[in-house]
């Protein structure tokens, strides 16, 4: 059984993916930074399928708990064979002229620091070169990274195209080393996030912009991730997949 990590996994994305990977067969690392009873509930249905499950707290932006937690999976899980970079935030919408740099710097250390520290570590354990046996990193950017989410979320869209060009470097530089790098760009989904940007009913309001006039659903963003995790997208390396509706 394949050991995956998945940040940011107690709700939305990270917890569709975490169930559609344990019906897979995948034994899944479900982290989360606060949601404990989410991750824990998460985790108990992974193992309801079949698969086994470890529930670890870290918040990605701190590297050193992110250090913490990956020695933490070498004691207890083993190797690993993925990573899932879906830990994300963001702050309530608003102009550039309204943002102070303490926000700019909270978005940024989780959304593009928490992501390269995280891939870090993976590489560090899958790579040929450290006597890995090779996997896959997924990144979950977003769609907001080619619209430039103008007057809401530019400081968040920064840091999406930021992990978007992170995906092409570091696709070129481990693909010799067995690891595959790809990124899925979800548009407007159905989770969380957007209460934390002060409109829950964000997806609503825009859906009728949308070419399929839908919101998305987490477990159809789930699917592309698992894809490119798998060996079915084995010939695929520094790709990327738009699950956004025709945005």
């Amino acid at each position: 059984m394949k050991t995956i990590v998945i940040t940011g996994a107690s709700r939305g994305i990270g917890a569709a993916t975490a169930l559609l990977a344990g019906k897979s067969g995948y034994a899944v690392v479900v982290n989360y930074l606060t949601y404990k009873v989410g991750a824990e509930l998460v985790a108990h249905e992974i193992e309801r399928l079949g698969s086994k499950a470890f529930v670890m707290q870290a918040d990605i932006s701190k590297p050193n708990e992110i250090t913490q937690m990956f020695s933490r999976i070498d004691q207890e899980c083993g190797p690993i064979h993925g990573l899932i970079n879906n830990a994300g935030i963001l702050e309530p919408q608003m102009g550039i002229d309204r943002m102070d740099s303490e926000r700019l710097l909270r978005v940024m250390q989780t959304n593009v620091i928490g992501t390269i520290v995280c891939s870090k570590e993976a590489v560090i354990r899958m790579s040929l070169k450290y006597g890995g046996t090779g996997g896959a990193i997924v990144n979950v950017s977003s769609i907001a990274a080619k619209t430039g989410a103008p007057f809401e979320y530019v400081d968040y869209a920064a840091s999406k195209g930021a992990i978007d060009t992170f995906t092409v470097g570091l696709a070129k530089e481990v693909a010799a080393e067995g690891i595959r790098v790809n990124t899925v760009r979800p548009g407007l989904v159905y989770t969380d996030i957007h209460k934390a940007g002060g409109e829950a009913g964000r997806v609503d309001r825009l859906k009728e912009k949308i070419p399929l006039k839908r919101g998305g659903q987490t477990e159809e963003v789930a699917e592309a991730i698992l894809w490119l995790l798998s060996e079915k997208s084995s010939f695929t390396t520094g790709s990327f997949i738009d699950v956004s509706g025709g945005l």
